[in-house]
């Protein structure tokens, strides 16, 4: 454990040291000041023992400049928590820090204090500058390094905090977890922006360990909001394999090869159920909105509308919100529909109830400004006719049936023609569309065509036909063949059509070897900033295509469907389910992104075997570091397009910080 040892008393040394070794003064006229504030003392000393555990101590720390305090509420925090956070304010050239809190027995505790320190003229920040001390005999000692991602995106989660727990200290309940609500952590760290943290003072103990992202920075852990991590059984840090640390000359803190691995998630089945909000934003549409998913509904009912009249349309994949559809004439529907629910509500002490509670969904007509000022206008102009004894006749209004179509364009065969409707529709035929194509000789054919209703959108409809590349398609739906629940009928549409041609795009090819436990996987193509463009469900071994790729970059995301439900499933905390495993793919030479162009048809192998194999260590570090090397690739091609003035720049910047790591006396050569 000698090296564990010295990583640990290097990185509690490594800010200090480096701002110590940094000039004092910025000659007038020289260049901009990009080094942080200098440390030049400390009252009490940096790792004093035997601190007292009553009384309201104070901490002074002096640096070589006038000091700034910038985002300490969201940088500041201690290891372990206390009740009544320390005071900070500034004072001279330095800060003192208000101990308000009685302390734990035999204790190590660290104030970190992030970023929040800076110099008052140009704001540079003195990164993880930490005070430690113990109201023991002696400073807690031990190192952990570790790594939190998000467990969809496949990417760092920054500034989450780790807590730590020791194992003979928390009660372990079969099937429920409940420790991140019960207990508090007795050391707490926190990952940097690349998602990497070293825990430092930890006891040469087994933890359990958990990763919460705490976005209202309020120490506390709030399902359904947070992202949360936890790790299969206990960690003793003595026994834990040394790692490598070494300083990110360009992110300016302390980094380090990760031991653990958390993939970390939202939560959503610990919230309470509540029916929290209803309303009618329209006359034929009302909206409830529940606290969490799957809400149980037994019972829905109103006074004046029959059940089959009422549309349940889920506007979530949870079912959280939902909205009615009341498919009655207008002149049936009341100003306020009065009803009430029956469903399964959380009382007091987290128990689902049947409960029943009363409805009252209240509907007015509001007018726009805009609608206001054609009344009015309409107004005047009948008065005037009417004054001159003439005739009015109220010109024709617009129709205000609603829907989503393209009025032109080209269309993907697979995907077909979409339209959406603002309203669920009560009447469609598709005999009464017309579907012609203009071919090369100028004759035409019927095509045939029918409206399809998607599965998992109720107001979204497809117009299905047998697509075909060239010539002019002509689709025809004539006035009155649509209607939706609130009377509304379309006016006739006419809208003219292409077919995508394949030659303009690239088509992918993945052969693609499975397990051989029959685990079905999904398979998403993303575009150069991982927005989600195409997706292959029920992916077992063998091959599939994707078709009509624009060229760019794409990547591969890859999710271990293990329940087959055809998409990616969180996971629980209480229940201590991991979520399921989402991976992006990369081939033997580590790159993830790969360029497409238009007529190309590129192949890629997948083996399930190699791409959710289980993460080591080194398999971890390997997969970061050609992340990294990516990275910074991408930035040297984009500094290269932005010209020299930008290379000046990051020079500069870079040499300030190579003087800082140089005059350090490359403390971190031993570890890496």
């Amino acid at each position: 454990m000698l090296n564990v040892l010295r990583l640990a008393v290097a990185l509690l040394f490594a800010s200090a040291l480096m701002s110590r070794c940094a000039s004092m003064m910025t000659p007038t006229g020289g260049p901009r000041d990009s080094l942080p504030p200098v440390i030049v003392n400390m009252t009490p000393d940096n790792f004093a023992t035997g601190r007292p555990t009553v009384g309201h101590g104070k901490i002074y720390i002096e640096f070589d400049e006038f000091v700034q305090l910038k985002d300490q509420q969201k940088e500041f925090f201690t290891s372990p928590a206390m009740k009544k956070k320390p005071l900070i304010t500034l004072r001279g050239r330095g800060i003192v820090v208000q101990l308000r809190d009685t302390l734990a027995p035999n204790t190590t505790y660290a104030l970190n204090f992030g970023s929040a320190i800076r110099d008052n003229n140009e704001g540079n920040p003195l990164y993880s500058m930490r005070y430690v001390f113990s109201t023991g005999p002696e400073i807690d000692s031990m190192v952990l390094s570790g790594y939190t991602a998000d467990s969809y995106k496949a990417d760092s989660v920054s500034k989450s905090f780790i807590w730590f727990f020791p194992a003979d200290s928390v009660e372990q309940v079969a099937g429920y977890d409940s420790t991140i609500f019960k207990y508090k952590p007795a050391a707490i760290a926190r990952a940097e922006n690349n998602g990497i943290f070293i825990a430092q003072n930890l006891k040469p103990i087994p933890y359990r360990v958990y990763a919460v992202q705490d976005k209202n920075d309020n120490q506390m852990y709030e399902p359904g909001s947070d992202q949360v991590g936890f790790l299969e059984g206990t960690y003793n840090p003595a026994e834990m394999p040394d790692f490598g640390m070494w300083y990110d000359s360009i992110r300016r803190y302390v980094t380090a090869e990760p031991q653990l691995y958390f993939r970390m998630f939202t939560d959503k089945a610990f919230r309470r159920q509540v029916l929290s909000q209803t309303e009618r934003p329209l006359q034929h549409k009302a909206m409830l909105y529940f606290a969490a998913a799957r809400p149980k509904i037994t019972r829905l009912r109103f006074d004046s509308i029959p059940a089959d009249r009422v549309i349940v349309d889920p506007q979530t994949v949870g079912r959280d919100t939902i909205a009615l559809w009341f498919n009655v004439p207008s002149s049936s529907l009341p100003d306020t529909i009065k009803g009430e629910i029956t469903y399964f509500k959380h009382d007091t002490v987290n128990q689902l109830q049947e409960v029943t509670e009363p409805l009252k969904l209240a509907w007015r007509l509001i007018e726009t400004k805009e609608q206001e000022r054609e009344r009015e206008k309409l107004e005047r102009e009948r008065r005037k006719a009417e004054a001159a004894g003439e005739e009015w006749v109220e010109p024709k209004k617009e129709n205000p049936f609603a829907f989503k179509m393209p009025t032109s364009g080209e269309i993907n065969p697979e995907n077909h023609l979409t339209v959406d409707f603002d309203y669920p529709l009560v009447k469609l035929d598709s005999a009464e569309l017309l579907l012609t194509r203009v071919l090369e000789d100028n004759s035409i054919e019927d095509i045939p065509v029918r409206m399809v209703r998607d599965t998992g959108m109720l107001r979204r409809w497809q117009v299905r036909a047998p697509w075909k590349l060239g010539g002019q398609y002509t689709l025809t739906i004539p006035e009155g063949a649509i209607t939706d629940v609130a009377g509304l009928s379309n006016d006739s549409i006419i809208r003219k059509y292409t077919v995508l041609d394949p030659e303009k795009f690239a088509t992918v090819l993945i052969h693609v070897r499975g397990r051989d436990d029959g685990t079905k996987y999904i398979v998403q193509l993303l575009d150069g900033s991982n927005a989600l463009k195409q997706e292959k469900r029920d992916v077992t071994t063998g091959d599939i295509r994707f078709n009509y790729v624009p060229a760019g970059e794409i990547k591969f995301r890859v999710i271990e469907d293990r329940n087959g439900n055809g998409k990616w499933d969180s996971g629980n905390v209480v229940e201590r389910l991991q979520p399921e495993r989402a991976e992006i793919y990369a081939n033997d030479q580590g790159e993830d992104t790969f360029a497409t162009k238009t007529n190309w048809e590129i192949e890629f192998s997948m083996d399930m075997n190699r791409i959710f194999a289980p993460v080591t260590m080194q398999s971890l570090s390997r997969l970061l570091d050609e992340r990294e090397s990516q990275r910074l690739r991408r930035e040297a091609e984009k500094r290269a397009k932005e010209g020299p003035k930008r290379d000046q720049d990051r020079n500069r910047q870079q040499n300030d910080n190579n003087s800082n790591f140089n005059a350090a006396g490359g403390m971190f050569n031993n570890f890496r």
